[in-house]
């Protein structure tokens, strides 16, 4: 494959390795990167757990039936299709919908709007915004006071969402529908740890906020919280689904990104600009060099690099043109040892997979430097 077709196939994510905390859609989250040119690491941050034998949710099933609610709010789509199966499951299925069809249904955006029609109901009303803000907004501006409200919980919490229903007078009845859990297997979330702190990943999605407070509890429970928060903080960008889900990284002062429609598609459309904009370029040589996490672009030309020639390319591009010395080079390399013989092996795997062996000098008895192009080398000097 020569180097035009290697310029025009790879995508805006190809070099950049992408964390994925999701344990329901994951699948279709990852696809999407990797369509993208994305190295997809997965594990499941939780696992979410039907409530069908808990008492918890039928006896709230029971009480709405027994106690006409004036409002239901319906939050997610696979929460009020589980709420409407567990109620078939114990022979209230068809009490259920009866009831719910005489009552004020509001249903958090389209998603949700189909999961309601499909049990042959009707929603009163239905937010553009997709927004429990909004939802909030229209019951406040409807009056709450003395009216009793059921809202169908899917594990997300709804800040402020009950508290101000309550604070307004109004009777909120949860109903439990799912229940988060630690994943069964916690070895690959503890291995997206480590790439996490070992700045393996380019950037961690999140796309529940359990899945956000789980992964940090983790880290917790390991004594890596410091170290993962300052990842997070420094060299792994947090890209969150929506503001609700950012909340568990932002309460521990994380900056986070997110896309302003709360979908899959967008997150991914989000770190398509966010992480080449992050890339590195320089002059080097009479070429554009842009240096991604796991490979580097060079005129256009997608190179991927062994982890050790990124570590070895990572230091010389911390001052770029001045000399780095070998003993500088290997303790940058991971686990090499005492041996300077590693630091050349690795540099000669470096130029060659940058297909441009000039783009590093070699300054004798001294070390190695990026050959930045002159014109640019004033500039870095007195960065």
């Amino acid at each position: 494959m020569d180097d035009n077709q290697h310029r025009t196939e790879h995508g805006p994510l190809a070099g950049f390795t992408v964390g994925v905390t999701a344990a329901r859609r994951a699948d279709e989250l990852g696809a999407l990167l990797q369509r993208r040119g994305a190295a997809v690491l997965h594990a499941p941050a939780l696992r979410i757990v039907p409530l069908a034998d808990d008492g918890e949710l039928l006896a709230a099933t029971e009480d709405l039936i027994d106690r006409a609610p004036d409002v239901v709010v319906a939050t997610t789509a696979i929460g009020f299709r589980g709420w409407v199966e567990a109620a078939d499951g114990w022979g209230l299925g068809q009490d259920l919908l009866a009831r719910l069809s005489k009552v004020e249904l509001l249903a958090r955006g389209p998603k949700v709007k189909g999961a309601v029609r499909a049990a042959g109901l009707t929603e009163e009303w239905s937010p553009t915004s997709e927004s429990m803000a909004e939802v909030l907004d229209r019951l406040l501006t409807e009056g709450v006071e003395g009216r009793r409200i059921a809202v169908q919980l899917h594990g997300e919490p709804l800040p402020g969402f009950v508290e101000a229903l309550r604070e307004g007078g109004a009777e909120v009845v949860g109903v439990p529908v799912y229940r988060w859990m630690p994943p069964e297997d916690i070895a690959p979330l503890d291995r997206l740890l480590d790439a996490t702190i070992g700045r393996s990943l380019d950037a961690l999605t999140f796309t529940s906020a359990p899945a956000a407070a789980s992964l940090l509890s983790r880290a917790e429970e390991r004594g890596l919280l410091t170290e993962t928060l300052g990842a997070l903080h420094h060299h792994v960008l947090p890209a969150c689904v929506g503001p609700v889900t950012a909340l568990p990284l932002q309460a521990r002062g994380l900056d986070t990104v997110q896309p302003e429609r709360f979908r899959l598609g967008p997150l991914v459309q989000l770190l398509c600009q966010e992480l080449p904009g992050r890339a590195r370029t320089l002059p080097i040589a009479g070429h554009r060099v842009e240096i991604r996490g796991h490979a580097v672009v060079v005129d256009g030309v997608l190179r991927p690099v062994p982890p050790a020639g990124m570590s070895l390319l990572r230091a010389l591009c911390r001052r770029p043109g001045w000399v780095v010395s070998r003993a500088e080079l290997l303790r940058a390399l991971p686990g090499a040892g005492r041996d300077e013989h590693a630091v050349e092996t690795a540099m000669a795997r470096l130029r060659t997979a940058l297909g441009a062996p000039k783009l590093i000098q070699t300054v004798v008895k001294r070390g190695y430097r990026l050959a930045l192009d002159p014109a640019a080398e004033s500039t870095y000097a007195d960065a």
